[in-house]
């Protein structure tokens, strides 16, 4: 028995077989703020065999509240989440191997994750459900299975959705829902965080072990500060014209036209813009070119942070970028083009 593991190995549904089988796994997570990271360290110290972290944002000092993988270091250097994280992981278990992308979960890039590496699973540890109906038509185009969850405050909810099996959650929902509380606008307390991590990474051992008749099957909900608990079947709610677990799956928003390229931040002033193609700057040169315009700029190997008065330009080396300040979308973009055309 390996004495790392050896306390999980002695619990009877893992045993010494199913740890073997963790360790062979892939997990593919979407997502490096509080959820992300919480899910990360739990997989990680589980002795996954790979997790890819996938995150389009830098650390910020109102992460360091919950988001349990950051420290001041690298909110005082803007490191890109998935960097930090992966960093910090390695140092808990440099048996697993930990692949870190900078950029957007988009159909993509999850497509390409998909085809190329067949993980065994996706988790959700987003803030938007532009980016989990990706990952949900993902998910049943390729016959893997995934984890959602989401808090705000003192609420969570959590569901595995496994193809062939539950209803997607293009079902749950039938359209993307537009705006709402958000974790910038209502709050959010730790232990919300950790009763969804608890969640998902239950789930998701069962689903890398393989013991599907032990999946809870259920939508968990709750509120910890109103001392509110609900679970519920969603089996009913599966619908047999679904454009992505029905009987002629399109798979729809992972056409062009469903992509977001320009999007206002959850819950924040921030825009984010994506090139219509992608792009590939040398971060140096593109802030010797900010400060030749007599801007102060700041730069790591992974972005460039301007400061535009009131506003920040924040450009990625794959050319996205972010403008803080402002959630106006034309403003935002009057900002990007007027430096970067």
């Amino acid at each position: 028995m390996n004495e790392r593991y050896s306390r999980q190995q002695l619990f009877a549904p893992i045993g010494e077989e199913g740890q073997k089988k963790i360790r062979e796994k892939h997990v593919v997570l979407i997502g490096a703020g509080a959820l992300g990271t919480g899910n990360a360290e739990a997989l990680v110290r589980a002795g996954i065999g790979k997790l890819t972290i996938i995150d389009r944002d830098y650390v910020e000092w109102s992460n360091l509240q919950r988001q349990q993988l950051y420290s001041e270091a690298d909110a005082k250097e803007r490191l890109p989440k998935a960097i930090a994280a992966k960093r910090r992981l390695e140092r808990i278990n440099s048996e697993v191997k930990i692949d870190a992308i900078v950029g957007e979960a988009d159909a993509e890039q999850l497509e390409s994750l998909a085809v190329e590496q067949r993980p065994d699973l996706l988790i959700d540890a987003t803030d938007n459900f532009d980016a989990r109906m990706i990952i949900n038509d993902v998910a049943y185009k390729y016959g893997i299975p995934w984890i959602y969850g989401a808090c705000v405050g003192s609420y969570g909810l959590s569901y595995a959705f496994i193809p062939g099996r539950t209803p997607c959650l293009y079902c749950l929902l039938e359209t993307v829902p537009q705006g709402g509380l958000t974790c910038d606008t209502a709050g959010i307390i730790s232990p919300a965080v950790q009763m969804v991590v608890s969640y998902q990474v239950a789930e998701a051992l069962k689903v890398l072990v393989e013991d599907w008749a032990a999946l809870r099957g259920k939508l968990v909900s709750f509120d910890l500060w109103t001392n509110e608990y609900a679970a519920i079947r969603i089996d009913a709610v599966k619908r047999d014209d679904c454009p992505t677990c029905g009987h002629r799956p399109s798979y729809p928003f992972l056409s062009y036209e469903h992509q977001t390229k320009t999007a206002v931040l959850c819950g924040r002033d921030s825009v984010q813009i994506r090139p219509s193609s992608r792009r590939q700057y040398d971060v140096n040169e593109l802030a010797s070119f900010f400060r030749r315009q007599g801007l102060r700029a700041e730069a790591n190997p992974y972005l460039v942070s301007v400061s535009l008065g009131a506003k920040r330009l924040v450009v990625f080396a794959d050319g996205r970028a972010l403008v803080h300040g402002t959630k106006d979308v034309n403003e935002a973009k009057t900002i990007y083009y007027r430096y970067l055309g």
